[in-house]
């Protein structure tokens, strides 16, 4: 295997402590002869153990070997592959680098572990291959990047050659992306960055709600949709701002929004005020990737004293350097001008700044850069009414009638705090839990 590993190119900047340079190395000192046979057997345990904390993660089954390599082949950024990312295969002289590459992975795809197995007394390989996983919820792995990795592996099973593996790995870049935001929906700052550099980390678990599970909301929900619609078509679309009441769905409509376009090339990127020092790190890591990009800030909102409203104007409108095309701000929030105002900012009070209205207009200013702001406002009660009601029927074993349940979010109301689609909800799980 070290043979093999050491003839790669392209791939060559897989991680030197990934599993199958730890194997490869374990192969080597094996074939040499030179080696503590229990030493060794503990080092092959370990790497299998890694092996399995990924399947988990990931949710793999079957050959986890096939997978592993697939994973590798799928998350590897390298030139060669984030070029097929926005253009698929290509001719020239890369391409006979590459199929070497390809040539690499299909010999380790039939790699013989039997001798090593036999040798130090184990039968951990022999399992990987047919490994039956444990059935799990979707929140316990990454269901986005496991379907996918799962077809490639049984792809590049099926390859005939060299040449068939290339066709079959560059058409998945061309389809799905490679690396992190290949493969995943959503990220946010990593909370280590400071530790280990890493900017950004996937989130794996966005929860599958679409726009139609909002009741109500109609003309603003079509607002946001179209306004994304055109962003991910490559067409001029502007920052969103979701202002208004709480629990009326605002956040909701956003992370609907990224189920509705993900395979439409959209991801989003969540990023809280504290966070605002690195969005232009941010936005130079994904100005030139093939997706569109949203990055998503949840009740937006700045007290007087702070001050990092400046950094967000500066990205969005007013810096040097020009927001790229691929990248869009969408942000919630209770207020409409997003900075808190007093009576200070009123014009006919007595204030010591000269220059009061500058200060007015500078505090307006941020909110006025986005260019399409949506409000969401408390339902009436008859509207909070028929909220309950179509949420209830989803539902089939909520049997009350139209009055029942109107009864029943009448009490829930009056021990809450007024009507919202939250309250709604929140009512409705009650109904569930049977209590």
């Amino acid at each position: 295997m070290y043979r093999l590993t050491a003839k790669l190119i392209i791939y060559r900047k897989i991680d030197k402590d990934s599993i199958l340079f730890r194997l490869a190395d374990i192969c080597r000192r094996f074939q040499s002869g030179s080696y503590d046979a229990e030493e060794l057997s503990g080092e092959v345990l370990d790497e299998i153990s890694r092996l399995l904390d990924v399947a988990t993660r990931y949710g793999f089954d079957g050959n986890l070997w096939h997978n592993y390599l697939a994973f590798l082949l799928a998350t590897t950024e390298t030139p060669f592959t984030l070029v097929c990312e926005k253009k698929g295969a290509s001719d020239g002289s890369v391409q006979k680098f590459a199929r070497s590459d390809f040539e690499v992975f299909r010999q380790l795809l039939t790699y013989d572990f039997g001798p090593l197995e036999q040798a130090l007394g184990l039968s951990c390989f022999s399992v990987i291959e047919d490994y039956r996983a444990v059935e799990k919820k979707e929140q316990i792995y990454n269901k986005s990047v496991s379907e996918k990795v799962r077809e490639l592996s049984a792809a590049i099973e099926r390859a005939e050659d060299s040449f068939d593996m290339y066709q079959i790995v560059t058409s998945f870049y061309e389809r799905y992306g490679v690396g992190m935001f290949g493969l995943n929906k959503a990220f946010r700052v990593s909370p280590d960055i400071e530790v280990t550099g890493r900017l950004l980390e996937s989130i794996t678990t966005t929860g599958d709600m679409r726009l139609d599970d909002l009741v109500g909301y109609e003309s603003q929900k079509k607002r946001l949709q179209d306004n994304t619609e055109a962003f991910v078509a490559g067409r001029k679309a502007n920052n969103v701002l979701l202002y208004g009441d709480a629990g009326t769905g605002k956040s909701t409509s956003i992370k609907a929004i990224l189920n509705q376009y993900y395979d439409q090339g959209l991801r989003m990127i969540e990023v809280y005020k504290h966070e605002f020092k690195y969005l232009q790190r941010i936005i130079a890591q994904i100005k030139n990737r093939n997706y569109k990009f949203i990055i998503y800030m949840d009740d937006l909102s700045f007290e007087e004293f702070e001050i990092e409203y400046k950094y967000l104007k500066a990205v969005i409108e007013g810096g040097l350097e020009v927001k790229p095309d691929n990248v869009l701000i969408y942000a919630t929030s209770n207020r409409r001008h997003l900075i808190r105002e007093t009576w200070n900012d009123r014009p006919d009070s007595v204030d010591p700044d000269m220059h009061q209205t500058d200060t007015v207009q500078e505090k307006l200013s941020l909110s006025a850069r986005f260019g399409l702001s949506i409000g969401f406002f408390s339902p009436s009660r008859q509207e909070y009414y028929d909220i309950i009601r179509v949420l209830a029927r989803r539902h089939p074993e909520i049997t009350l009638s139209d009055e029942e349940l109107k009864a029943g979010a009448v009490k829930w109301e009056m021990s809450h705090s007024g009507v919202s689609g939250r309250i709604a909800q929140q009512y409705i799980n009650s109904l569930l839990s049977g209590k």
